[in-house]
């Protein structure tokens, strides 16, 4: 999991929500289904704003579904709620389902979240660069396996490696390093660091696509299910993502509103104009509302596979049908 402006604000609510799910539906009823929604990060950020806001508005709860949304203790946690069936469901990262399938965990991808990657190299505004002119740059990045490996192909493109640069690996959060002016560039997202580029240091950072540069365009983020439950529960895994899917289309269209439901519920825990821009910024992602919405491809995924073989971040990737499935979208 790569790591997320949300970062700034985590500890005013890690210790009080990091274990503890938050049950969100309007009304309870005796016939609902509890279903435990593992996120992807110990503190709350502007990519749950579709749930909260479908779970406020009812669309859990009309399809017989009590959804609890549950922060893991830690980002390694994720995957071990829902591969030891803590956690029925997740909001996960692509690399998340891709590494706990190396270890031979119970899990599989079920949507996409988003059409594509938007990860890149991220420099101050009015300092562009190109690819070619990182060499002997210092640039700030995040110390986990896919960070190195999407930098790695976007350097061999200019026919460069990561010898003609140097690395600075940041804790929690490389925007500092940007806006102190202690790097050059850093590695990151356009709806996390770039958001906090923005909300944090009023700047719009110039930006470098790694799709642009060898990088497969595969989403980064998904909804993930725990593989004994989907078997066993076809029909709530449909209902769970049939109301997700509405929650997206919702909150897309009603960005104020979606917002609101997260201040209502977070209020006390986050920067209410980070998490503003973030959605701001996450909603051009998922494209144009239509059946494909939350639909994942082979083609994705070969290319995904294909890449982390060659740079060796997985030595022996699987079928792509052994990561992913659409069969409980419709």
């Amino acid at each position: 999991m790569m790591a997320l402006t949300r970062r700034s604000f985590a500890g005013a609510l890690a210790a009080a929500v990091a274990t503890f799910g938050i049950a969100l539906t309007p009304a309870t009823a005796e016939d609902l289904t509890k279903l435990t929604f593992i996120q992807e990060w110990p503190v709350p950020d502007g990519f749950w704003v579709p749930w909260i806001l479908g779970s406020k508005k009812g669309f859990y709860a009309d399809e017989g579904i009590e959804l609890e949304i549950v922060t893991p203790p830690t980002v390694a946690d994720t995957m071990k709620f829902l591969g030891t069936g803590r956690a029925q469901v997740a909001f996960t990262t692509v690399m998340d389902v891709i590494f706990a399938r190396e270890q031979q965990a119970p899990v599989t991808a079920i949507a996409r979240y988003g059409r594509g990657n938007n990860w890149g190299i991220l420099s101050a505004e009015g300092s562009p660069l190109t690819v070619a002119e990182l060499k002997g740059k210092t640039i700030g990045i995040y110390n986990d396996a896919w960070t190195k490996a999407q930098l790695t192909m976007m350097l061999a493109d200019a026919g460069l490696t990561l010898d003609d640069v140097t690395t600075v690996a940041a804790a929690d959060d490389t925007v500092p390093l940007l806006l102190q002016k202690k790097v050059d560039a850093i590695t990151g997202i356009t709806n996390a660091e770039g958001t906090g580029m923005f909300t944090t240091g009023g700047q719009k950072p110039e930006f470098i696509a790694a799709t642009d540069h060898g990088v497969p365009n595969t989403p980064i983020f998904m909804l993930a299910g725990n593989d004994e439950w989907l078997t066993a529960n076809p029909d709530l895994a449909k209902a769970f993502l049939r109301a997700t899917k509405k929650s997206i289309e919702y909150a897309v269209a009603h960005p104020d509103e979606a917002v609101a439901a997260f201040t209502e519920l977070y209020a006390k825990a986050y920067d209410e104009k980070f998490i503003a821009q973030q959605w701001k910024d996450t909603i051009p992602l998922f494209g144009e509302m239509g059946p494909d919405l939350m639909t994942s491809n082979d083609a994705n995924w070969v290319s995904l596979l294909a890449a982390l073989k060659k740079f060796e971040v997985v030595a022996a990737p699987l079928e792509p049908s052994a990561y992913y499935t659409n069969q409980y979208l419709q």
